[in-house]
């Protein structure tokens, strides 16, 4: 596939990239490595489910993971032993992946603090975890220079055995754009060259790609990521209440599911939006696939939100100190938009928000801190109910 205007890559020279050396099967020798998680959690948790018991999400057809709290607080911020310990209790526990945010600046008044830079963090996770897979949900990719970027995800997922899932978005805070010398208004059609050229740049040696941002010649990129033919590309988009949440307006939202129609192994909805925006962006994305002859089935969906789960009794107001710590907005709106209350109250949305959807292979949820105590309750208390035919 290639842009508008582009010529498709030519592999006439060497039509795939030489042979290299054996390489490890994924996750390599690291599971014989790994210690087992040192972190302490809720007693009442650890007791149902017990450390050496079966994991109680891996007999799910659908696949839970974690978008990590990896929030840049200074010398609040997590370390790395506490995060590793926390990601291998996740990986006992029997979740399949753990995803971060991109964002170069703050973004009032959506966001209250930034994240950690997500490549420089998996790459560190990579080697303090066994077998969880390891990605951005969404990494903004229009802020990247496509033969970098490729080299550096593709030394990513080399290290980490092959676990990466990479999740890319146009990005949306105008003040990264500007600092990055990257026109905001441009941010879509270099999205779509974007994949092009990084892809094309893994699937072989001497590769030529002519875009109207992107252009080089006979380029070979190495290494090439471990898995084949690329690793799993998520893209995140669509509507959501975005005057409420960034302060701007989106009067026509389809360029953005045609590029999910287009370009997605699997769609991420936007956490904020309402069921009826989620239901009717899937059924354009479905039109839209035929357009470029694929058909639903051919991509895989997510369900995407923050989270806190309450305990019996507690009152939402509870929950205010760990929000504020993220996000700017308010406890109404994080009670109408995000994940808050009692485990069965949290189960029933999110099965409710699945079946907007028309199903989903991939519920992915964001704790407010790395307390094991959180990710015990929604491991024993949510998701087991969420997971229920």
């Amino acid at each position: 596939m290639s842009a508008k205007g582009a010529k498709r890559p030519n592999r006439s020279a060497k039509k795939i990239a030489p042979k290299r050396s054996k390489k490890r099967s994924p996750g390599g020798d690291r599971t014989a490595r790994s210690k087992k998680s040192s972190g302490t959690g809720s007693t009442h948790a650890r007791s149902q489910i017990g450390r050496n018991a079966k994991p109680p999400l891996g007999a799910s057809p659908i696949k839970f993971g974690l978008r990590l709290p990896s929030f840049a607080l200074g010398a609040r911020s997590a370390t790395l032993a506490e995060m590793g310990a926390y990601l291998r209790r996740a990986e006992d526990l029997g979740f399949d992946s753990a995803v971060s945010i991109d964002h170069l600046l703050l973004t009032p008044p959506a966001y209250a603090c930034t994240w950690l830079e997500p490549v420089a963090l998996l790459s560190a996770l990579a080697g303090v975890t066994r077998t969880i897979k390891l990605g951005t949900r969404v990494l903004v990719l229009p802020l990247r220079n496509p033969a970098y970027f490729a080299k550096e995800w593709a030394t990513l997922d080399l290290v980490s055995g092959g676990r990466t899932i990479l999740g890319v978005g146009v990005g949306w805070h105008e003040e990264e754009f500007g600092l990055m010398g990257v026109p905001h208004r441009e941010r879509g059609r270099r999205m779509d060259e974007m994949l092009e050229a990084v892809t094309a740049l893994w699937a072989g040696d001497h590769v030529s790609y002519d875009g109207k941002y992107y252009t080089f010649r006979d380029l070979t990129i190495d290494p090439k990521p471990l898995q084949k033919p690329h690793p799993p590309i998520w893209i995140g988009g669509g509507s959501q209440p975005f005057e409420k949440v960034y302060g701007q307006t989106v009067t026509n939202i389809d360029p953005v599911l045609r590029r999910i129609a287009k370009y997605a192994k699997t769609w991420v909805p936007h956490s904020s939006a309402t069921a009826d925006m989620v239901k009717g962006d899937w059924e354009k994305i479905q039109r839209f696939m035929g357009d470029f002859g694929r058909r639903p089935g051919d991509m895989s969906k997510v369900y995407s939100n923050f989270v806190w789960v309450l305990k019996k009794g507690q009152k939402p107001e509870s929950a205010i100190p760990h929000f504020k710590t993220f996000s700017g907005m308010d406890l109404p709106y994080w009670r109408e938009f995000y994940l808050l209350g009692e485990a069965e109250e949290l189960a029933e949305r999110i099965r409710a928000k699945v079946a907007n959807l028309g199903g989903c292979e991939h519920i992915v949820l964001n704790p407010l801190d790395w307390s094991m105590e959180q990710l015990e309750l929604l491991a024993s208390e949510v998701l087991p109910r969420v997971a229920r035919p």
